[in-house]
Parts: structure tokens; C-alpha cells; sequence
């Protein structure tokens, strides 16, 4: 009788022990592929300020990334250091209150990277494309804003300017907001024009063709002052949502110009503020393929969020809080408590086969092959739960994954709760509400889970091998009587 015969008599000799091995394997194989898996969640949500963007792909800064890349580059900064930090300004204010530090970026450390944008215009399928810039805050040269005749010291005392490389494809515009009441909208060929509000130009006495001026609003006497040529005058069915308070930002003060402009006008000296872009499908029968597609494209994925036509958002889980890093730690919890749990059942398999192992002991069969045939014996029952495992591991590792994002989500609305009143919040700042958790168990998984199962069984059965290996036939045989 060979070794495999051995052990598959003994495996069905002993059916509960077996069927307990069984269960073990089962679930320390499933948890490890589900925190494994878990690493990688695609996450979708839903902004609900988020407007429909077409049938095409809006892409966006992600936040959480650009707060981890900060905390990246002021972890190896010296304590107490100011100055710019690879993009990230560091200022120490002298309050009443004490010292206090100001963290903020440059345009070239938060825009969206014209690159990327290129490589993902490129896709086939896709047949236009837009930049649009941040809404930016200008000093008016020569002309007078719109504002309501109230106290304006809080306020910057400026209009803003959105930057278009196609005005026609502007979310404002996509919407069916703004519309053109004369002139025409802005071109990627255009070069310092505007396309101003009808409210804005009957203030001004301003028809299309005249010439309007700005500045850097932070050096109003010496800041160079730049004149485009309005080319349209808009009008809007509802007024646009500022992105803050104060009549800097309101609706009829809102300027769309050439996406160079605003760089100039805002007298930048870290380059210009992109800060989305819009992908327009050419044919909508193939909006998922070329979804798809644009994902594939080379680029640091990690720095955005995909924003599709319903306002879905596709995230990574390394960009959705921590998920990454508890995906992690249950990983390590998982191989820790499988490792205690397989100890003590191969215990209990020794413990049970005392007898056995002692004559085997007393006819002179080494120890190593004894400890050999426990092993093979543990390994076909292992590979029977794990091939089970892996069938399950899809199901399983959704569950998962939903649970620790429900997770992230709560603890995301209880922090916002503590500090609410107590942190200052940017208008455009929504609730993002969690559509779905998608993530994907790959034979790469599949082998790290095997591998690791496998080991934490060799490991076992050694360490309770130990048990039996340091007694001699005589001791053993003292212990059954």
C-alpha cells in the first residue's frame, strides 16, 4: 500500500476530524482571498451635485490622494520648515491665539496633468474632448461687476473666469444652462477671448467685439493687466451654482474664456489649475466598451475619479479612506488566527492517533515519515477546501468588500458629525453616496491564497509535530495505558 492509499484510508477512517480539517482550510482560504481581493475594490458612487455628463466620462482630481500626496511630501519636510514643498505651500501665521501653520497648494501640485488627458482623448471611441479650468478670481480692470448693495469687505471684490479648451462641451453648456444670446462660444483655436453674461454686459453698456480687462486681484496697482475680446454674450435658465460665498462667485459674474487665459489674468507663477475634463462617446452603443478602454489608458489612475454619465464615480479602494490599510490588517489577523487554529487541530489529530503513531514508532518508522504521511493526509483535505474556496471566494469577497466600505462610510459620517461648526467646507463639497462594490478574485489571488494556506499547514503540522517528534515509543505507550 503506497503513501496516497495511506492517507486517503486514513482520511475517511477518521470523518470528523477530517470534515473539522475541511471547514478550517474552507474558511481561512475564504477570508484571505476576500482581504486580498478587497485591496483592489472598484468602488462607485454617486455625488449627488454631480450633473449628467452626456453620453461621456468626466474626470476629476481625486481629493483623498491629493491629501495623502500631501502628507507625503510634509512627512519628510524638518519641523518648524516653511517654504514650498514640491508643490505644497507651508506658512507659519503669529496669532493672538499662538502659532499657527497654513498648508496650501500650488496650481501644479492639484491640477489634472494635460498628459493624461491627451492619452485618454486618444481612446478610440472617443470623439471630442474638453479641459476646463478651476473657477479663478480676478481683479476687473475697466469694467464694473454685478453685486447686491451690501457690506463687500469680506468678499475678494472680483469676477471669476472658467478656462474651456471647447466652451461647447462646458458642463454649464452640456446641461443646457447657458446658452448663447449673441456671438458664439469659444474654440481650442481661440486665444484671450471671453463670453460674458447679458447681465454683466448691459451693466457695461458691452456688445460682442469690445475688449475687456483683468489682473492679479493680489497686486491690483502693479499686476499686468491682460484684455480679451468678448466673442458672446450668454444667458442661463437658472443661475449657477457658486463655488463660494460672496458676489465674486455668482452667476452673473462668471466669465468663460480661452482655457489660457485664466492663468494669465491670475498672474500664476505654478502653471494653470485644470481642474476636470470631459470625454465625449462617439457612438453611445458602445459607451461600456470604451469605458473600458479608457480605463486601460497609462496613467496614474490613482490621482483621479471617472465620473460616467448617471454621475457614478469609480474609485480606487486606496482612495476611498483607509480601505487599503484595513483590507490589510485583516489579512495579517487571518494568517495570525488561521496559524493558533491549525495548530490546535493537528493537536487534536496527534492527540487522537497517539497509538497509532506509537506502534509505528516501535517498528522503527522514522518520525520525519510519520510526520510526512500527517501532512499529505492534511494536504488532500486542504486542496478539497480550497478548490471549494475558490468557487466561493467571488461571492464571499463582495460581501466583504461591501462590508468594510459600509464601514469606511460610517465613520466618515461620524467624523463629519464631531466636526461640523468646526471645519471650514468648500461649496462644492457633496454628499457621495455608495452605489456599488465591485471587486475581482484573479488566479494571481488565487495562487497567493494557496500559497499562503499551504504554508500555514506546513507550519502547523510542524510546530505540532514537535509534540510527538520529542518522544521516544516507551513515553507514548505510558501515556495510552
Amino acid at each position: 500500500m503506497n503513501s496516497f492509499q495511506m492517507a486517503w484510508r486514513s482520511v475517511i477512517r477518521k470523518p470528523v476530524k477530517s470534515i473539522l480539517l475541511f471547514f478550517v482550510v474552507f474558511m481561512i482560504s475564504l477570508f484571505f482571498l476576500s482581504g486580498m481581493a478587497s485591496r483592489n475594490a472598484s468602488i462607485a458612487t454617486q455625488n449627488k451635485t454631480k450633473q449628467a455628463v452626456g453620453a461621456g466620462f468626466l474626470i476629476e482630481a481625486n481629493e483623498a490622494n491629493k491629501r495623502n500626496r500631501a502628507d507625503e511630501i510634509l512627512a519628510k519636510k524638518t519641523e518648524g520648515e516653511e517654504g514650498n514643498f514640491d508643490g505644497v505651500n507651508v506658512e507659519k501665521i503669529e496669532t493672538n491665539y499662538g502659532t499657527s501653520w497654513r498648508v496650501s497648494y500650488d496650481n501644479s501640485f492639484q491640477t489634472v496633468l494635460i498628459n493624461d488627458m491627451e492619452k485618454i482623448a486618444a481612446v478610440s471611441g472617443i470623439s471630442e474632448y474638453n479641459i476646463t479650468t478651476a473657477v479663478t478670481a480676478v481683479n476687473p480692470v475697466d469694467f464694473s461687476r454685478i453685486e447686491d448693495d451690501v457690506d463687500q469687505s469680506s468678499d475678494l471684490l472680483c469676477v471669476s473666469l472658467i478656462g474651456n479648451k471647447d466652451m461647447a462641451l462646458d458642463a454649464n453648456v452640456l446641461s443646457g444652462n447657458v446658452t448663447m444670446k449673441e456671438g458664439r462660444m469659444i474654440t481650442e483655436e481661440d486665444v484671450d477671448v471671453c463670453v460674458i453674461s447679458e447681465e454683466l454686459a448691459a451693466k457695461n453698456n458691452l456688445s460682442v467685439g469690445n475688449r475687456i480687462q483683468f489682473n492679479d486681484r493680489r497686486d491690483i496697482e502693479n499686476g499686468t493687466v491682460f484684455g480679451a475680446e468678448i466673442v458672446g454674450i450668454y444667458r442661463v435658465q437658472q443661475k449657477m451654482t457658486p463655488v463660494m460665498s460672496g458676489d465674486t462667485y455668482r452667476s452673473e459674474n462668471m466669465i468663460f474664456t480661452d482655457l489660457g487665459f485664466p492663468e494669465k489674468a491670475e498672474g500664476s507663477t505654478s502653471g494653470a489649475l485644470y481642474e476636470k475634463a470631459y470625454f465625449k462617446v462617439a457612438d453611445v452603443n458602445q459607451y461600456d466598451e470604451i469605458k473600458k478602454e479608457i480605463q486601460k489608458a497609462d496613467i496614474g489612475w490613482e490621482r483621479y475619479d471617472l465620473i460616467d454619465n448617471n454621475g457614478n464615480i469609480d474609485k480606487m479602494s486606496k482612495n476611498f479612506n483607509d480601505l487599503e490599510n484595513v483590507s490589510q490588517i485583516l489579512v495579517i489577523v487571518v494568517a495570525g488566527a488561521s496559524l493558533i487554529i491549525l495548530f490546535l487541530v493537528f493537536v487534536f489529530w496527534m492527540k487522537g492517533r497517539v497509538q497509532e503513531i506509537g506502534i509505528l514508532l516501535a517498528l522503527g518508522t522514522p518520525k520525519i515519515k510519520i510526520l510526512g504521511q500527517i501532512l499529505l493526509e492534511a494536504s488532500m483535505i486542504a486542496a478539497a477546501a480550497l478548490f471549494l474556496s475558490f468557487t466561493a471566494a467571488p461571492a464571499a469577497s463582495d460581501i466583504t468588500a461591501d462590508y468594510l466600505v459600509r464601514q469606511q462610510v460610517q465613520k466618515a459620517t461620524e467624523q463629519n458629525v464631531l466636526e461640523e461648526g468646526k471645519v471650514a467646507k468648500n461649496a462644492e463639497d457633496s454628499e457621495e453616496t455608495v452605489t456599488g462594490v465591485s471587486v475581482a478574485v484573479t488566479p494571481e489571488l488565487m495562487l497567493y491564497g494557496w500559497i499562503g494556506v499551504a504554508l500555514l499547514v506546513v507550519i502547523s503540522v510542524g510546530a505540532a509535530g514537535i509534540l510527538i517528534a520529542r518522544k521516544n515509543p516507551k513515553d507514548i505507550f505510558s501515556e495510552i495505558s
